[in-house]
């Protein structure tokens, strides 16, 4: 038997990731005097949500634990599209804890960055492959090609050499690498949503799309503050799941790494649980913002973004108390929400399909042996 795969995230884990919350959490009081007694210019990114009232728990506790350790900059990246519960939590908490928390705001809205470039679908991995797809126009019967050749390798050269400069989009639908090895159970193909790229073969977007108002609305920002600074603080966690549970280039554990541009990113919370973070919240009586605490959101970020499958259902629960806000986001976003539902009622209704496949396959199997004793 074959042992189970599992990736960086899990084999270089620190010892503390396993402790229970509160030996956890004085770990990581620990290990965040450390790298800021190490690296004293830190920036850290504060959104106003769950994870960031964590940290900046953490961080102030920290500095009043040790009285020398010097102040970190704070923050606030408004996208253009934020609920007035998460900028008024930004400055209250900003009192809270008697530091100053800067807004930002990109020069890029997300109304021109959609207009210009796409509305995001489903995942950030999944609009960029699809933007590429609609880019480049290459036709989605490579997959075919692919899935049938017999030797998978030659097929994958071939097709390199026939879209040349094209070699992530090839990847993404055909589901593989670049030396032409079968990957069609990673994040980073077509089918890890699954159906995808059938749906799309039947019923394919009439609206352009993208996820890079993403990057010009926080990452470009982000990155024209940060580059000052020596150390970057954010709140991310493996438990959120998508990209930020997988490892990535610029480092092994997650927790604390040094970066190409010879910074440090540092993510104190990257091992925290949800488990851990309602025991700290409870245990050290943190209040989250309106968004959570009166709405009933259970994450926030940019108002309605489509990357969230529960986009719509919590513009809802947003609407009683800010309906501009939700009409903004409808506006913005609504070709995507409407597309995103068709797919998921494509997707059930091939999942029905095939449980009704399977069940009167294996009752044929069954009266077949019957029959034959």
């Amino acid at each position: 038997m074959s042992e189970e795969y599992r990736s960086r995230v899990y084999t270089d884990r620190p010892d503390y990731a396993d402790l229970d919350a509160p030996e956890k959490f004085q770990a990581i009081l620990g290990i965040i005097m450390t790298h800021l007694r190490e690296h004293p210019k830190a920036i850290c990114s504060y959104s106003g949500g769950a994870d960031s009232d964590i940290m900046i728990d953490l961080i102030e506790t920290a500095r009043k634990i040790a009285p020398s350790l010097p102040p970190v900059k704070y923050v606030f990246f408004n996208t253009g599209l934020e609920m007035k519960a998460t900028k008024d939590h930004v400055k209250a908490t900003a009192e809270r804890y008697g530091v100053e928390i800067e807004e930002v705001r990109p020069k890029v809205g997300i109304v021109q960055a959609v207009r210009e470039h796409g509305i995001p679908f489903v995942s950030k991995i999944m609009s960029a492959g699809l933007e590429g797809w609609q880019k480049k126009g290459i036709p989605l019967s490579i997959a075919d090609e692919y899935a049938l050749a017999e030797d998978k390798m030659a097929k994958r050269r071939e097709l390199g050499e026939r879209f040349p400069k094209c070699e992530a989009i090839i990847n993404f639908l055909c589901c593989c690498n670049s030396a032409g090895e079968p990957r069609p159970n990673i994040q980073l193909v077509i089918n890890s949503s699954k159906y995808m790229r059938d749906f799309i073969g039947e019923y394919p977007p009439d609206f352009q799309i993208s996820a890079k108002c993403c990057d010009y609305c926080k990452k470009q920002v982000a990155h024209g503050i940060q580059k000052n600074y020596e150390m970057i603080i954010t709140g991310e966690r493996r438990d959120e799941g998508g990209m930020r549970s997988v490892p990535r280039k610029d480092n092994t554990a997650l927790c604390f790494t040094e970066m190409g541009s010879r910074q440090y990113r540092f993510r104190p919370l990257y091992y925290v649980t949800d488990r851990d973070k309602a025991w700290y919240k409870e245990r050290f009586d943190i209040r989250y913002s309106d968004a959570y605490e009166v709405y009933g959101l259970t994450r926030t970020g940019c108002c309605g973004c489509p990357i969230s499958y529960k986009a719509v259902y919590d513009l809802e629960l947003i609407r009683p108390y800010e309906p501009n806000v939700v009409k903004a986001a409808w506006n913005i976003f609504g070709k995507s929400y409407e597309y995103r539902k068709k797919y998921n009622d494509y997707k059930s209704a091939r999942m029905e399909e095939e449980i009704k496949r399977k069940t009167i396959m294996d009752g044929q199997m069954e009266l077949s042996e019957f029959i034959e004793c």
